[in-house]
């Protein structure tokens, strides 16, 4: 089987990695991939934003089957380009895919199916969404109803800051046609988790669970990012919940999008905020998580092929996902100045050393292969991923492979996985 990786970052290269381990998949390829890829399939110089190349590619090399890792693609409507070659995707329609790219159509699609989210205002003009700020008390949620590569949602804890960021959005335009709309909601208060499940169309079965760290900052502080850091399993989303949070959260978006002709084969991510044993919809997102994914195929016990296969052909059950026993945690190495402005093409050495320890991989994010060497092209560079018998363990051992590690203006968070050792 050929498979069409498209994507560039930890997530793809996660992907790629735990693809090749099935002895159904013969080649794969990238698009556009990056400096980890390399070494595992064939990097593709097509943009993931580049529709009609990206399907003509497959068409022409005899694709298999295509997996596509970033949301821009999926709303774009990569499925159904690919669909009109007779290509497989794992991954929804561009109809499905609004779930992620139109914060609005998810939270009326929450509000027709009863998933409990924040209470919230869609506002297509500033003098509405200024007048519904002054009727509702700080903190609030500012978000761009559209993409904004992760940049589109300010926790507003004062009146200045909500405004502030209603002004960035609707008059500076600073999210370009994003911004056009946006969402003001509640501030919720808890902790948050990730909960992912694959579908099939009309079968969703959860993964196992896992907990992000998007602020930069030590102790959640600073600005969010695209993720710092993940573990999995996490505490705070137990095993003997998923499937009550499945049918809360899942199944009831997915019975949705089949009703409306639009099946959804691919993952569905809800990223959750927990309080009191109580879940509450943040968002939704159409594909793996990054670094989620990481720590999550870390973990996988089974077959990725054949779990992507059986979801594009709606066949998909519950016995066909296992897991390994241990945890996993994976540390994200970035570049100083990220999530802002950052320096590239520095040097990235003793990848090879960390991997020497039993139990570690490290994906590559934002790198490119230059002269024979690694060095970094992004803000998020490598995702430090190790398995060990429990959290502490796989903790302590993804931190010292981190240390083994080094390029100019490196930075990691030294506390991703504390959340759940403190439960």
């Amino acid at each position: 089987m050929k498979i069409m990786i498209v994507g560039s970052g930890g997530r793809e290269h996660a992907l790629a990695w735990k693809l090749a381990q099935s002895p159904t998949v013969d080649e794969i390829f990238v698009a556009p991939g990056n400096g980890g890829t390399a070494a595992i399939a064939e990097n593709i110089a097509i943009p993931d934003s580049h529709v009609p190349a990206l399907a003509r590619f497959a068409k022409e090399r005899g694709v298999d089957l295509a997996v596509v890792g970033p949301e821009v693609p999926l709303v774009l409507g990569l499925s159904n380009a690919m669909a009109k070659q007779g290509i497989p995707c794992f991954g929804p329609d561009a109809y499905a895919a609004q779930l992620e790219g139109s914060k609005s159509f998810a939270k009326l699609v929450m509000e027709q199916t009863g998933v409990p989210t924040a209470r919230s205002g869609t506002f297509d003009d500033y003098e509405s969404a200024k007048a519904y700020l002054d009727d509702h008390p700080v903190p609030v949620v500012i978000k761009a109803d559209g993409l904004a590569a992760g940049k589109g949602v300010t926790v507003a804890r004062t009146r200045e800051e909500a405004e502030k960021a209603l002004d960035m959005c609707m008059r500076k335009q600073s999210f370009g046609m994003a911004g056009e709309r946006v969402v003001i909601e509640e501030a919720l208060e808890g902790e948050e988790a990730s909960f992912l499940a694959l579908c099939d169309g009309e079968t969703v079965v959860p993964l196992a669970s896992s907990q992000d760290h998007k602020p930069i900052g030590e102790g959640d502080t600073g600005p969010n990012t695209g993720g710092m850091g993940a573990y999995s399993p996490a505490p705070i989303l137990p095993e003997s919940e998923l499937e009550k949070v499945c049918d809360l959260v899942a199944r009831p978006i997915v019975r949705a999008m089949a009703a409306s002709g639009h099946p959804f084969k691919g993952v569905l991510y809800a990223g959750l905020m927990v309080k009191d044993g109580a879940y509450k919809v943040l968002e939704y997102n159409v594909r793996f998580g990054d670094p989620e994914c990481q720590p999550l195929l870390a973990r996988l016990d089974s077959d990725l092929a054949e779990l992507m296969l059986a979801c594009v052909e709606g066949r998909l059950d519950p016995s066909m996902i296992r897991w390994k026993p241990q945890s996993s945690c994976c540390v994200v190495m970035a570049s100083r100045g990220y999530p802002g402005s950052y320096a590239t093409g520095k040097v990235i050495e003793g990848i090879e050393k960390a991997e020497d320890l039993e139990g570690v991989t490290v994906f590559h994010a934002g790198t490119r292969l230059e002269a024979g060497r690694i060095v970094t092209s992004g803000g998020r560079v490598l995702g430090v991923t190790a398995l060990g018998d429990d959290l502490k363990s796989a903790q302590t051992l993804a931190y010292q492979a981190v240390d083994r590690i080094s390029f100019e203006g490196s930075y990691v968070r030294r506390d991703i996985g504390d959340k759940g050792l403190a439960r």
